[in-house]
This record gives C-alpha cells, sequence and structure tokens, in this order.
C-alpha cells in the first residue's frame, strides 16, 4: 500500500496557542480564501511548502509525550482530508483531542461544500473553530480565535444534536 502525503507548510511541535493545553500544531498548505489579514498567507497556494508522509506526521506524535493533541491549521485542512483521517484516529487511539481550523462554516462542511471527504474528515474532529478570519472583527481578546465572527464547535454533541454546539472548556468552572 502506498504511503499517503500530506503536502504542508510546516509545523510547530509544542504549540500553546492553536488550542489548548500542549499540541503539534499542523500547518497544511492550500486554502481557496485569501481572506485579507491572515496570518499565514504563506498556506494560501496549494503548489507552496513540501510533501510530508503520513508516518512522519504519526512518529512526531509518539516523540512528544507531553502533548495534550493535536490543531489542524492551514491553509485550510479540509482541502486535503483523506491524509489527515488516519492522523485523527490515531490521535484518538493515543487518547488525544483534535482540533481544526478551517475557513468553511461548520454547516458549509456538513453540506458538502468542500467536498464529501471533507464531511469524513468533520467526523475525526473533535472541535472546530470555523468561518473566515475576517479582518475588520479582528479581537487579541478571544481565546484560539482570530475574529469575532468565528466559532468554536463541539463537534461529536453537533453531529449527535444535529445543530451547532458551541464547545465549553472543561477546565473553566460555570459558577452558573
Amino acid at each position: 500500500m502506498e504511503e499517503m502525503i500530506l503536502r504542508v507548510a510546516g509545523a510547530a511541535n509544542d504549540s500553546i496557542v492553536d488550542g489548548p493545553g500542549i499540541r503539534l500544531a499542523i500547518f497544511t498548505q492550500g486554502c481557496p480564501r485569501k481572506c485579507p489579514g491572515c496570518h499565514n498567507p504563506e498556506t494560501h497556494d496549494p503548489a507552496g511548502g513540501y510533501d510530508m508522509p503520513v508516518s512522519t506526521i504519526i512518529r512526531h506524535i509518539d516523540e512528544n509525550g507531553l502533548l495534550d493533541g493535536i490543531t489542524l491549521s492551514g491553509g485550510d485542512p479540509f482541502m486535503q482530508p483523506l491524509p489527515l483521517i488516519p492522523i485523527c484516529d490515531y490521535c484518538h487511539e493515543k487518547g488525544l483531542n483534535v482540533w481544526a481550523y478551517s475557513g468553511y462554516t461548520y454547516e458549509q462542511l456538513i453540506e458538502g461544500a468542500a467536498g464529501p471527504d471533507a464531511t469524513e474528515l468533520l467526523r475525526h474532529c473533535d472541535v472546530l473553530v470555523d468561518g473566515p478570519f475576517v479582518l475588520a472583527l479582528r479581537s487579541l481578546e478571544l481565546d484560539w480565535r482570530g475574529s469575532s465572527n468565528q466559532r468554536i464547535i463541539d463537534v461529536p454533541a453537533s453531529l449527535a444534536a444535529g445543530e451547532v454546539v458551541p464547545w465549553k472548556d472543561p477546565k473553566h468552572f460555570d459558577w452558573d
């Protein structure tokens, strides 16, 4: 069987800004949105970056015993869903959570706007930060989002409910 390859712009092995805890952030290559003000414009061109075998990414996951999870970012990871699905499955086997960022909304991904394989990748994610970055709505006050239109979504709960369920940080105590 031929090794699956992911086109990447790079990775951050000990990210603390791409979701909770210590994360391996994988920056996929290619994004059709090209949002003005994007903090990763070098990831837009699908021909940029370099190829990385899925086995290499899995090896990096295994080498870092401090990881709480991985974050799929970019670019837009939903442009390359097939090599990401086995990475997500591997993380879940190891007890790690999977976050993904997309310029598509949850509803667009469910409806297949990014393709049926992208919808399948969504089903392998725990949390989705959705929606395009909007420069006019940019805020440095937001956790894990660049602009206030973006949502942090609990994917399994949303799939079960048939509607968007916001993600709640399990470490945040709600006084109500």
